[in-house]
């Protein structure tokens, strides 16, 4: 079974990614995923679920947090 990518493979964004960055590469993913433009609906959802971490400072700590410690 492959491993899920991470929230920031996702959005295709480094770590480093700054809150704008986030936002530009959201807004391009989701264009590119959205079902009404031919995309998957479950990859919009895999967006939208790593925008919603991501752009949230506290929530990406954590996240970060758990990706620095492992499974």
């Amino acid at each position: 079974m492959a491993a899920q990518p991470s929230l920031y493979e996702v959005l295709g964004v480094a770590p480093s990614a700054s809150a704008e960055q986030i936002r530009h590469a959201y807004r391009a993913a989701a264009r590119r995923t959205h079902p009404d433009a031919g995309g998957q609906p479950a990859a919009f959802a895999q967006v939208r679920i790593a925008y919603d971490v991501l752009a949230d400072p506290d929530r990406r700590r954590r996240y970060d947090l758990r990706l620095a410690t492992g499974p």
